[in-house]
């Protein structure tokens, strides 16, 4: 069945609605599905996903549930998770989930609605209007967008997608008003790509951090939820020398069933003693929260090296020998060139991780 809209009459081939060109960029950017709630304030995008059939549309029965979705699915397909909203109570609704993803640093894409622009941020009681809808969606967000005129809709568009997927990743929120989506502007003439930031690592800190890993015995690798996109540079690793163990959100960046991982046992009296007996530490990817450290209370070998996307997390919950900045992908494969094939480790150390997993 074909919908034609009475919103695209009279417009040439190179204009459009808004909400037509923001479900296109979702498309050519490769959304395949979006979850949501229908809502008269989201209705010019969620029609434009319908008429051009390029994109899934799930219905949820509330928002929570629709961010819900998003979230495992950014995480099952490692890919941008997209939730569609509508403002006030509805974005209100999504907010605990969105909490969630948040924590797992999910790559979630939030696109909620707002009132006309001329009502925005005035308390005129509008239908739905929440004066600080914006300071709400902050909170619970890696980063937050507006968009406040047509001609800047899909700039903005791109600008949140690439937010939500570079490292850290996380739920990014986009506010478009309603009269907004209902305005026109022109088609690009290259379909929306989002561009990932990539953080690459100093070299002089890898050439530290290869120096100090070639010179440990026992040598542990503790990877996060932040490791998830360098699952084969921590296994090889892994494979070299060093023994394995994850926070929750990193579980099976190295399989779970690799004899050198203690997997995300990492609380019990055996993990702390294995970790007494290792002589060097690579944190790659999490905060060391107090839920696997025991509130930090987890003595950690040293020296400690850590790496992670966020520079502000550096020696945050724990005292770090070395931090380097950048993503985990970019800086595991730096030191995979730096490291020999076969670390010089104790050989006896895999067989006292297999003890402390059984």
């Amino acid at each position: 069945m074909t919908f034609v809209s009475t919103a695209l009459t009279g417009l040439t081939a190179t204009e459009l609605p808004v909400g037509d060109l923001i479900a296109e960029a979702l498309a050519d950017a490769g959304v395949t599905t979006v979850f949501g709630v229908v809502s008269i304030h989201n209705m010019p995008i969620l029609d434009a996903i319908l008429r051009q059939g390029r994109i899934r549309f799930v219905p949820a029965r509330g928002e929570a549930g629709a961010m819900n979705m998003a979230d495992a699915h950014a995480r099952v397909s490692r890919s941008l998770g997209v939730v569609v909203t509508s403002t006030g109570t509805a974005a209100g609704n999504a907010a605990g989930a969105q909490v969630e993803a948040l924590t797992a640093g999910s790559p979630v894409l939030h696109i909620t609605t707002q009132v006309d622009v001329a009502f925005m941020d005035r308390d005129r009681a509008a239908i739905h209007d929440v004066p600080r809808q914006p300071d709400m969606l902050k909170a619970v967000s890696k980063a937050y967008f507006r968009i406040w005129e047509a001609r800047g809709a899909l700039a903005t568009l791109e600008a949140a997608m690439s937010a939500a997927l570079s490292a850290p990743s996380g739920p990014v929120s986009l506010e478009i008003p309603v009269d907004v989506q209902r305005g026109t502007a022109t088609r690009p003439a290259a379909p929306c790509r989002p561009a990932i930031v990539r953080i690459v690592p100093h070299a002089e800190k890898l050439d530290v951090a290869a120096r100090l890993i070639a010179a440990a015995k026992r040598p542990l690798i503790f990877l996060g939820g932040g490791a998830r996109g360098a699952a084969a540079a921590a296994t090889a690793l892994t494979d070299r020398g060093f023994a394995a163990v994850t926070s929750t959100n990193g579980r099976a960046v190295v399989p779970e069933d690799h004899p050198r991982s203690l997997g995300a046992f990492n609380m019990t009296a055996e993990a702390q003693a294995l970790y007494e007996r290792a002589d060097l530490v690579l944190v790659v990817g999490t905060r060391l929260r107090g839920n696997e450290t025991r509130n930090n209370l987890m003595r950690l070998p040293r020296p400690t090296i850590q790496i992670d996307a966020d520079a502000s997390q550096g020696g945050r919950n724990y005292p770090v020998d070395l931090f380097i900045h950048a993503d985990a992908d970019a800086a595991l494969d730096g030191l995979l060139a730096r490291l020999p094939a076969r670390l010089d480790t104790d050989a006896g150390f895999p067989g006292e991780v297999a003890t402390a997993r059984a």
